[in-house]
């Protein structure tokens, strides 16, 4: 007969149990998916779900933003930092969006998290994040460019108890209702993501209640040393050194980073960078996971992204600074400050190992929040979508069009048809990019050109777009791509051009048109093959006088 004790250490059952871990939170993602009330959540898939160790190490994620996954380990912390582990008791549910309390990203973004117990002790949590379309603060949609403060920026929830011991907080839930433009939606948002955390922790006890707590924990460490194994066996490939680069924004600041590769550890030093200011700043924790999603991309994209993974990497932030927030620092668009650190990453990494990285892509969340009195019902309708855009080119390989980025990446735009009936516009065009650059022997992918109509007075449009004034880069003799920006074309044809802008009015009529870059090229535009030439002229990737002017080309 077997032991309990041989089945505890049985790689097919650990392996079972690991590969149940992903179904679990891939369940988890679709609970919370098809119960939210928000087209930002249900549709554009603004949200992530994990199970954690005891310890809040990621043991598996489900799908959903990558910039997401890493940040409920940290937000897990968080909580374990503030409440003894004799106050943590089955049935507790924890709530947190504050960065300075485990939140990491910004007050829009809502962390969910449940303990699981099994024989007396902790064993697990099981967590999730999404977007929130509004949480109170100077402006509706929550994320305004001229926040200097957290506290302009809406209701903090410092890793608080909605649950204790089962029982509902209800003065917490009182406070989330009251402080939000979108109550309605901010409700059906929220216990969605209790569902997802529900469903979970349901999964989680079927799989402790058949394999028991013992071999479940044991397998869950097993799943961490392997991510280890594979991310020292990746860091063991790469010649040793340290590698500096920097790069110019938008802004005219530049950004500095530091590589250094020894055996045992990937060092990203970024103690030269400029101040914190305004709400473009991120946390230390956020910063982490920008650093761990480009180091996951160069090493081994296809390992576990679990815990394990990330121990050889080491970060290094200075206090004060755009890439580690003080409070009270605003935080409104940290997306902005982490995905150029992630790009710059990789293009640091492309320039110092060349052929490992594709040419740079449209590299900006572009995050646009229009709202205002619905023109059929007249109350209050708040939409945030994030933009797709270009990839780069890549050697053999044309950059993809109309993509998320590989920082927010695993999501999707919002249909047309889905935003008509649920907001108050009209889309009158969904297109690709037809602006030139990005050229080469392998192009870049297309951007987007989206105009929404207004169909009302008095709405707002608020928005956050970098790479609207440097490109992303070529590679190999590519050509660079195309910007970022968003126009507000008015009834009068008068045009005004905006990056960063907050509670702009727009009023029916007024069109907001939406324009996100092409991708860098590869490889010098002379090679590329006329046949691709010509299939770029027929799908109206090109024009015949760019064809001529880049290409040499005439049909």
């Amino acid at each position: 007969m077997t032991t309990q004790t041989q089945i505890s250490h049985d790689p097919v059952t650990f392996d079972i149990i690991q590969n149940a871990l992903q179904a679990v939170a891939d369940e988890m993602f679709v609970a919370q998916r098809k119960t939210s009330m928000s087209a930002i959540i249900y549709e554009v898939l603004d949200l992530s779900s994990s199970i954690l160790d005891a310890s809040g190490q990621i043991a598996a994620s489900g799908a959903g933003i990558p910039a997401f996954i890493g940040v409920l380990d940290k937000a897990i912390a968080g909580i374990l930092a503030k409440f003894p582990l004799d106050e943590i008791r089955p049935g507790d549910v924890f709530a947190s969006n504050d960065p300075y309390y485990g939140g990491v990203t910004h007050l829009n973004d809502m962390v969910l998290a449940a303990p699981i117990f099994a024989d007396g002790r902790l064993v697990a949590w099981v967590s999730n994040i999404a977007h929130w379309n509004d949480v109170g603060g100077m402006v509706p949609g929550s994320m305004s460019s001229d926040a200097t403060e957290i506290f302009q920026e809406g209701v903090r929830i410092p890793a608080v108890k909605l649950f204790d011991a089962g029982k509902e907080n209800k003065a917490v839930f009182d406070i989330l209702y009251v402080n939000t433009r979108l109550p309605d939606y901010l409700r059906g948002d929220l216990w969605a993501g209790i569902a997802g955390l529900r469903t979970g922790e349901r999964r989680i006890m079927e799989l402790i209640t058949k394999y028991g707590a013992d071999t479940f924990e044991a397998a869950v460490e097993d799943f961490m040393t392997l991510g280890e194994t594979r991310a020292r066996k990746a860091l063991g490939d790469l010649p040793e050194g340290s590698y500096e680069f920097s790069e110019e924004q938008d802004t005219g600041q530049v950004h500095k980073v530091v590589l250094t590769i020894t055996k045992d550890e990937f060092i990203v030093d970024l103690t030269d960078n400029p101040a914190q200011a305004g709400s473009s700043n991120s946390s230390r924790e956020g910063t982490e996971i920008a650093v761990q999603l480009a180091f996951k991309s160069f090493t081994d994209p296809d390992a576990p992204g679990n815990g394990g993974f990330f121990r050889p990497l080491n970060v290094i932030t200075r206090p004060g600074t755009i890439f580690h927030v003080q409070e009270p620092g605003a935080l409104g668009y940290y997306s902005e400050v982490e995905i150029r650190l992630f790009d710059m990453l990789l293009r640091a990494l492309a320039h110092h190992f060349p052929g490992v990285v594709p040419a740079g892509n449209f590299a900006s969340i572009c995050g646009t929040v229009v709202g205002g009195p619905h023109p059929e019902t007249g109350r209050h309708y708040t939409i945030v979508e994030p933009q797709v855009g270009g990839w780069g080119g890549w050697n053999g390989h044309d950059g993809p069009s109309g993509q998320f980025s590989g920082f927010h990446g695993e999501t999707f735009n919002c249909p047309a048809e889905v935003a008509e009936a649920r907001y108050g516009l009209a889309v009158d065009q969904v297109a690709l990019n037809p602006e030139p650059g990005g050229e080469g022997q392998w192009r870049g992918g297309k951007g987007i050109d989206v105009h929404y109509r207004v169909r009302a007075d008095n709405n707002f449009l608020s928005l956050g777009y970098t790479r609207s004034r440097i490109p992303p880069w070529g590679v190999d003799g590519g050509l660079d791509g195309s910007t970022n920006y968003v126009e507000v074309i008015r009834t009068d044809g008068s045009r005004q051009r905006f990056s960063f802008a907050t509670n702009v009015e727009v009023n029916t009529g007024d069109v907001i048109r939406v324009v996100t870059g092409n991708g860098g090229g590869y490889g010098p535009p002379q090679n590329r093959a006329p046949q691709d030439i010509a299939l770029d002229l027929r799908d109206g990737y090109l024009t015949p006088e760019r064809a001529r002017e880049i290409y040499g080309y005439d049909a």
